[in-house]
């Protein structure tokens, strides 16, 4: 480096005017991805008397709902897109 750069710094470094730091900061670009339109589903799912949800998930293009039923698990899948019921996996206890 040569010594006139040290001595002053780089253009980089210098101190800009107050008032041009200021507009500067208030300029602000956004961009907006083009809309799209969105397919909504409303589903209401019954549940069995006494049921409580233990946890959710998403799991790929599923919805993932873990159930406690009368002291059973119960694993429930339906589709993340259309909310149709799409498994049922009950875990029992061997006699």
């Amino acid at each position: 480096m040569k010594a006139a750069q040290v001595a002053h710094g780089s253009f980089a470094n210098r101190k800009r005017p107050t008032a041009l730091r200021l507009c500067a900061s208030k300029v602000r670009i956004s961009v907006v991805p083009p809309t799209s339109s969105v397919n909504t589903a409303e589903v209401t799912a019954i549940l069995p008397k006494g049921a409580k949800i233990v946890s959710t998930g998403v799991a790929g293009d599923r919805v993932v709902v873990t159930l406690d039923v009368g002291g059973a698990t119960e694993i429930r899948t339906f589709d993340a897109h259309t909310f149709k019921a799409v498994g049922r996996l009950r875990f029992a206890n061997e006699p």
